[in-house]
């Protein structure tokens, strides 16, 4: 047999059930509902059907809320503060002008030339991918340079360009039909 699962007496029923009621973040509200059905003495698996949760959840956020009291209920991944990142603030600021310019090579800024100065400036080994994400950042597109044409005639070019604004002049606008 089993025994009870059973929730320390912080706040009272009628309390329990008001911050039920009167939590706006749905994960606050299921915790404060287990916790509130726990409090009526109702069983684990009772607690189970009513909301979902597995037996194992709903008995860890009881040990939490006996540990720990209203602090134990809550979304605790809003308090997460992530990883911190690659680059520190002036790092970045640093890439985002050394992109400005062309790459000591002469090409184009790449994903694996990004990903080579952040190992050289940081001292670490960083995958291939995070170059272009932080190409992406700095809103850096994908990009291919023109073809060259080694055969190309200028003056053809000219007179090409030439006739082809007159004769942008003299289109007629597009006819609108109806629906």
């Amino acid at each position: 047999m089993t025994r009870q699962t059973t929730i320390k007496p912080y706040l009272e029923l009628k309390e329990l059930e008001t911050n039920y009621r009167k939590a706006t973040d749905p994960v606050e509200r299921s915790q404060w509902k287990i916790i509130w059905l726990l409090a009526q003495n109702h069983k684990v698996n009772e607690v189970v059907t009513v909301t979902g949760y597995s037996p194992g959840w709903i008995r860890e956020l009881a040990r939490r809320f006996n540990r720990d009291g209203q602090q134990a209920v809550g979304d605790k991944r809003h308090n997460g503060v992530g990883a911190t990142p690659l680059l520190s603030a002036e790092l970045q600021g640093e890439l985002a002008e050394a992109v400005q310019h062309p790459h000591a090579d002469g090409g184009m800024w790449t994903g694996p030339k990004v990903t080579a100065w952040i190992e050289a400036k940081t001292g670490r080994k960083v995958r291939r991918q995070r170059g272009w994400e932080y190409l992406t950042r700095l809103d850096f597109t994908l990009q291919q340079p023109r073809p060259h044409h080694a055969k190309a005639d200028e003056v053809a070019q000219a007179e090409f360009k030439k006739n082809y604004q007159i004769g942008l002049k003299k289109s007629k606008p597009p006819i609108l039909m109806p629906k």
